[in-house]
């Protein structure tokens, strides 16, 4: 047997693939947090509630739909600020498209049936309720039933 004494072997991992995996992640996580950004309106200061609490039985693929809603009672939607008609023009385009969506999924909805999606509203403390109602009741004529009313914790 011939071997050498004073060699060492090494073994060097291959770090490349880990690499690649971790920008990869990196990437994913920056889009979602870019997305969800989208959301939420930075002009809307949200009222302060002492018994806020995240919303329970939220499914991971519960379908949402966030309205940003100023002071004024005005929708805010892609950057801009709609009056209460151009904000149920809106809200009627996205009850349209969440029926194409549950139809391209092969999922039918009966005539009267409510649509799935939850309308989470965000609106501003000083809001009026009168134009607060108008919304929700816009919401509730074309198919939306499911409400959930964003408020900031008084511990935080």
């Amino acid at each position: 047997m011939s071997g050498n004494v004073g060699g060492e072997v090494r073994a060097e991992p291959n770090l490349t693939p880990l690499l690649d995996i971790v920008f990869q992640l990196i990437t994913f996580f920056m889009l979602v947090i870019n997305f969800s950004a989208d959301n939420y309106d930075q002009r809307v200061r949200l009222p302060v509630a002492g018994s806020a609490k995240p919303i329970e039985g939220a499914r991971a693929g519960e379908e949402r739909l966030v309205l940003n809603i100023d002071r004024d009672g005005n929708l805010l939607w892609g950057g801009k600020v709609l009056g209460v008609e151009l904000a149920g023009q809106e809200i009627n385009t996205q009850a349209q498209l969440i029926k194409l969506n549950l139809k391209s999924a092969g999922k039918k909805l009966k005539s009267g049936e409510p649509l799935p999606t939850t309308i989470v509203i965000r609106a501003d403390k000083a809001t009026p309720f009168s134009q607060l109602y108008r919304l929700i009741t816009i919401c509730q004529t074309n198919g939306f039933t499911k409400f959930a009313l964003k408020a900031m914790s008084a511990e935080g």
